[in-house]
C-alpha cells in the first residue's frame, strides 16, 4: 500500500512527515467515501427492499438502526486496510491507530449488537408467549454482561495488558460491584421468580396500594415495573418489591370472564315485620316471586299443621317475613339479570345487623369487565332495588339528616 502511494507524481518528491500527512488526508477521503456508500446508497437500497417485503423481524431490525449501526464499520474497516501501510516505520502512531482501530470495532459491535437485541424484543412481544413469558429483563442481563466484557477488553487493550489480570483483580471489588448493582442483582433474581411462578404478566391489572399502583401493567424490565393506573399516570414499582411484598393481581378475574359486583344496603330493622294475608296476595302477584310465594307458603302451612301451631298469634310457628321475601325477590331479579354472569356465584345475604340497620348484600358478576360498563350496571341493579325496597314496607337505613331533624323540630 505504501508503494501504491508513492506511485502517484504528487506524493513522490515529499518529505517522509508531508507524505504522512497528505496519506492519512487520503485515507480519512476513502474513509468518509466509504461511510457515504454504505449509508446513502447500500442501506437506502436495503431499505426500500425490506418495505417490499412481507416478513416483519427486518422492519425491526431497520426501526432499530441495526443496519444503520453496522455500516459504521465500513470506514472503519478502510482505515484498517489502507492506513497501517502508511504508519509503519512510526511505531507510537501505528500502535495508538491499531489500539483506536480495535476499540472502534468493538464498541461498534456491542452498539449493533444492543439494537439487534431491542429488534429482537419487538419481535418477540409479537408472539402470545411473549405475555406469560417476558424476556426483556433477562436481555437486560445479557446487555450489561456484554457491555462489561466490552469494557473490560477496552481497558486491557489500553493498557496492554492480558483480560485475565483485570478479572484476576476484580475478586478484591467484589464487595463494591455487590454494592453497585445491587438492584440488578436483586432484579434479576425478581425476574426469575416472577416469570418461573407466572405471579405477573403484560397487561394484568394489578394493585399494590403502597406504591400508589392501580392499574395495567405496561413494561417489565430487570429493575422496574411499569403501571398505568385507571387516571393514565404511571407508577413505578422496583421489580423486587413484588417478591418481597404483597400485591393484588386481578388476572383471575379477567380470565373468569366477569367482573365482581358486591355491595350492601342497610335496612332499617323497625321495619322488619311478619307479613299479614293482605301482603302476600300483593306479592303473589309479583312475576319475580309468584313461584316463591306459593312455595314457601305451603311449605310454611304444612310445617306448622304438622307442629299444631297455634295461628292466633303471629309469633306462633313459622311465617313469611317482608325481608325474607325482598331477599327473594331480588335474588330471582338477579338471576333473571341479562348483564350479569350466571355460571359464577350469585346470592343475597344478609349479614350481621349493627347500628347501621341490617345490611343486604348483593354478591354477584357482570358480563361485562370494562369500567365505564361495569358501573353503569352497578348502578342499575342499585336504582332498581332502591326503588323497589318501600314496596315491601321495608326503608333503607340513613343517618338523619337536616331535613329530618327539621321535620323533628316543627312536630
Amino acid at each position: 500500500m505504501l508503494e501504491l502511494f508513492r506511485s502517484f507524481p504528487l506524493l513522490r518528491d515529499l518529505s517522509d512527515p508531508a507524505f504522512l500527512g497528505v496519506g492519512l488526508l487520503i485515507v480519512l477521503l476513502f474513509a468518509f467515501l466509504a461511510d457515504f456508500i454504505a449509508k446513502h446508497i447500500l442501506l437506502g437500497l436495503l431499505r426500500r427492499l425490506i418495505k417490499r417485503s412481507k416478513t416483519t423481524w427486518d422492519d425491526a431490525l431497520l426501526e432499530h438502526r441495526v443496519f444503520h449501526r453496522i455500516a459504521h464499520l465500513a470506514p472503519v474497516i478502510v482505515v484498517q486496510y489502507l492506513a497501517p501501510g502508511l504508519v509503519s516505520d512510526y511505531a507510537t502512531i501505528s500502535l495508538l491507530l491499531d489500539k483506536i482501530l480495535v476499540l472502534a470495532t468493538a464498541f461498534i459491535g456491542l452498539s449493533s449488537i444492543y439494537s439487534f437485541l431491542d429488534a429482537a424484543l419487538d419481535v418477540y412481544r409479537n408472539f402470545e408467549i411473549s405475555k406469560n413469558r417476558p424476556i426483556k429483563g433477562y436481555l437486560q442481563v445479557l446487555k450489561i454482561v456484554l457491555g462489561v466484557a466490552i469494557g473490560i477488553f477496552a481497558i486491557s487493550t489500553l493498557m496492554n495488558r492480558s483480560p485475565l489480570v483485570l478479572l484476576s483483580g476484580l475478586g478484591a471489588m467484589t464487595a463494591v460491584l455487590m454494592l453497585v448493582f445491587k438492584d440488578t442483582i436483586l432484579g434479576f433474581v425478581a425476574s426469575v421468580q416472577l416469570t418461573a411462578n407466572d405471579m405477573i404478566r403484560m397487561g394484568d391489572w394489578i394493585s399494590m396500594p403502597k406504591y400508589g399502583a392501580d392499574g395495567d401493567v405496561i413494561d417489565l424490565s430487570l429493575t422496574t415495573v411499569k403501571v398505568q393506573n385507571w387516571d393514565k399516570t404511571i407508577t413505578t414499582i422496583p421489580t423486587w418489591a413484588l417478591i418481597s411484598e404483597s400485591f393484588k393481581n386481578w388476572r383471575g378475574m379477567s380470565e373468569s370472564g366477569g367482573r365482581r359486583i358486591k355491595r350492601s344496603i342497610s335496612i332499617d330493622m323497625n321495619s322488619v315485620e311478619f307479613l299479614s294475608a293482605e301482603e302476600i296476595e300483593k306479592f303473589r302477584c309479583f312475576q319475580f316471586i309468584t313461584d316463591y310465594v306459593n312455595a314457601k307458603e305451603k311449605e310454611l302451612a304444612e310445617w306448622n299443621a304438622s307442629q299444631s301451631v297455634d295461628n292466633s298469634r303471629m309469633v306462633n310457628g313459622r311465617r313469611m317475613t317482608n325481608i325474607g321475601t325482598f331477599r327473594a325477590y331480588v335474588e330471582e331479579y338477579l338471576r333473571r339479570h341479562p348483564l350479569l354472569h350466571k355460571g359464577l356465584t350469585l346470592m343475597v345475604r344478609q349479614l350481621e345487623p349493627g347500628e347501621h340497620g341490617i345490611p343486604i348484600q348483593i354478591y354477584c358478576f357482570s358480563n361485562d369487565q370494562e369500567w365505564v360498563n361495569y358501573e353503569k350496571i352497578q348502578a342499575d341493579l342499585f336504582d332498581h332495588i332502591m326503588a323497589v325496597i318501600p314496596e315491601f314496607g321495608l326503608r333503607v337505613y340513613q343517618n338523619p339528616t337536616g331535613k329530618d331533624l327539621s321535620a323533628l323540630v316543627r312536630d
